[in-house]
């Protein structure tokens, strides 16, 4: 691979160093009117070559003028070359001047000189960089039509036009924007908007559109991708502009669009100096550190310059891969694995106290709704004894902070997740009460791409040739992306002051129908037709929709546009410990029965409470909005 570059660059030397003598003997020719050159000074002018060539030689190396590459030259090359000429014709005519006291050298010789060995340089360098922009040696390739006639979209064209290993040729633009519509950007016309683009794919013959949009939100992305659907042209999109930092548009940047897309959200702004000021050089704990939340959580504390992260998991398998990760990308950073269940009493006391978190991110959770369902136990278990003695060791030794992550299923619960999750919830809020440590919730809904939910799912099912399964035509869900969802948890849990349940805005439920036809199409084949969507009804415990607050918490704004505040209510501490240490009795005893009864009562809007042993009825519960109960447990 060196040989062709040295070969490239002895070739460029040589060029511009056979320039000089054309340059110089060239001013000569335009002093005399391009007429005939006296012989003496003819004569004069060749024995001073050997002097120009030398000084301008050093002049062009000083200057780097073959540090750049002639089919990316620019304005900073033509500036290089400008440099190099004008030094070189000084240092020349002051050696011309030395040697020949100016005999037989006309004046104006040496700024003509310096001109034309600029205009010389400079034409050589361009009108390579035009013939690869312009594919003067290439066929014809693939006809591209570019979505966005911005930033990206001129970047995108100008290495579209030099590309050597793909064969495209850009037709035109589509842009919404009227000033720029027939406009030109490097030769390409803006054709038009982009409701025309079905039109002008037809019309040109396209072979491929490109989304050159990375600022554009999943609204825009969803309308833009149903109109190049409707063209039956395959398209492509550059990432979304927070992943596109380096400044240029390059062509392996190019991707299919992916769910994420069409239901990802704007770029969450955050207050990252108070959330470093809360996390920089404390002690801090993830519970959960190998699951999709709580994975994502420790990279961004990493991020933040903890004193001493601890990963707490009871997946070998997980916690080794989130270790290896952290451990590579921050080699700096002290981390302390824990193989533990969190319900394991002993084990988390130990470990608290040859620890000493000051601030705790609870993620270990179940959280899959229809095996939880007949799996009673384990779910409260896991979910509130677990999150019980965590937030007991929290209190007793004394940590600052403990952040609770919560999930939309626990309002108005009908599921046993749901429930068990209400219940950890109303414990963790209660707890806040008698203790100093700050007991902070955090409740959202699905986020896009977490183990087991419902995208890779549909992305299995669609590999193996369908069919795709969804529950019901109108059932809907919320999602946001997992890191969208750990900075708002990292936000919340600065803003927190004990006791408060912190909703994320989640923005409109996406129907599940609706996401399932759109990870069809993306996948290149037409719903209903190369890949049929089978309606299989609701499962056991699965709600049409899901809220994201009890109409009994006030909900109401925060300093931060993203993060609600919801009220949450007070119960009788006394009765609250009794029902969970009779839940820890019912577990150990593995009486089911009894702990659906517990789960009632600590959470009486529990819609499937009375229905475990009736279907009929469980499923018309989770058809229906449920009935809101006064608990009994209230002040």
């Amino acid at each position: 691979m060196k040989y062709p570059l040295l070969s490239n660059r002895t070739l460029a030397i040589a060029h511009d160093l056979a320039i000089i003598p054309i340059a110089w003997l060239g001013a000569y020719w335009l002093r005399y009117n391009l007429g005939v050159i006296p012989a003496d000074q003819l004569h004069t002018a060749v024995k001073s070559l050997l002097i120009l060539v030398a000084v301008q030689a050093v002049a062009f190396r000083y200057y780097g003028l073959y540090r750049g590459v002639w089919r990316f030259a620019s304005i900073p090359d033509l500036i290089r070359i400008g440099k190099a000429a004008l030094v070189g014709m000084a240092f020349s005519a002051v050696i011309v001047f030395l040697f020949t006291r100016m005999e037989g050298v006309p004046r104006s010789v040496f700024p003509l000189y310096g001109l034309l060995l600029v205009v010389f340089l400079g034409s050589s360098r361009l009108a390579v960089r035009w013939s690869k922009d312009r594919h003067i040696y290439k066929d014809e390739g693939r006809r591209v039509l570019i979505v966005g006639a911005g930033k990206a979209g001129e970047m995108l064209v100008r290495d579209l036009l030099r590309s050597r290993g793909e064969v495209y040729e850009p037709v035109g633009f589509v842009d919404d924007s009227l000033h720029k519509q027939g406009r030109e950007i490097h030769g390409v016309r803006v054709l038009g908007s982009c409701n025309e683009m079905i039109d002008f794919a037809e019309r040109l013959s396209v072979d491929l559109i490109v989304l050159a949009l990375p600022s554009a939100n999943s609204r825009q992305i969803r309308r833009l991708v149903e109109l190049c659907e409707k063209t039956g042209v395959p398209f492509r999109t550059l990432p979304p502009m927070d992943r596109l930092m380096s400044g240029e548009v390059t062509l392996n940047q190019l991707r299919e669009v992916s769910i994420d897309d069409l239901l990802g959200r704007e770029p969450v702004a955050l207050n990252w100096q108070a959330i470093e000021l809360e996390l920089k050089d404390k002690k801090v704990l993830v519970t959960g550190a190998g699951g999709s939340i709580g994975s994502e959580l420790c990279r961004q504390i990493a991020t933040l310059a903890p004193g001493h992260l601890i990963l707490l998991d009871s997946s070998e398998f997980n916690l080794y891969t989130i270790e290896m990760e952290l451990t590579k990308r921050f080699p700096k950073l002290r981390i302390t694995r824990s193989l533990n269940d969190v319900v394991d009493r002993a084990a988390i006391e130990r470990m608290f106290d040859e620890n000493r978190p000051q601030i705790i991110f609870h993620a270990a959770a179940y959280k899959h709704v229809p095996m939880l369902e007949d799996q009673v136990r384990q779910a409260v278990r896991n979910n509130v004894l677990g999150t019980r003695t965590v937030a007991e060791m929290a209190d007793r030794f004394g940590c600052e902070a403990f952040v609770m992550i919560s999930t939309d299923k626990a309002v108005n619960p009908a599921n046993v997740m749901g429930t068990s999750k209400r219940a950890a919830e109303i414990f963790c809020q209660n707890l806040n009460r008698r203790s100093q440590t700050r007991f902070v919730t955090v409740r959202f809904g699905n986020v896009l791409g977490s183990a087991g939910s419902v995208v890779p799912l549909f992305q299995q099912q669609i590999e193996s040739g369908g069919p795709v399964t969804v529950t019901h035509r109108e059932i809907t869900r919320f999602f946001m992306t997992i890191p969208e969802a750990c900075q708002l948890i990292l936000q919340a849990s600065v803003m927190g002051t004990g006791g408060e349940i912190f909703v994320l805005d989640m923005g409109e439920p996406i129907k599940i129908a609706y996401l399932a036809e759109q990870m069809i199409r993306l996948s290149g084949k037409i719903p209903d037709e190369d890949i049929d969507i089978v309606y299989t009804g609701l499962r056991p415990g699965e709600k049409l929709y899901e809220e994201l607050f009890h109409e009994m918490e006030a909900l109401r704004s925060t300093v931060h546009e993203k993060i609600l505040l919801a009220s949450h209510r007070e119960v009788d501490w006394q009765r609250l410990s009794d029902m969970v240490d009779g839940m820890v009795i019912a577990c150990n005893q593995c009486d089911e029965p009894r702990l659906r009864s517990l789960l009632s009562e600590m959470v009486p809007e529990w819609s499937g409470s009375h229905a475990e042993n009736n279907p009929r009825l469980s499923r018309r519960a989770a058809d229906t909005s449920s009935v809101n109960v006064e608990p009994p447990l209230l002040h």
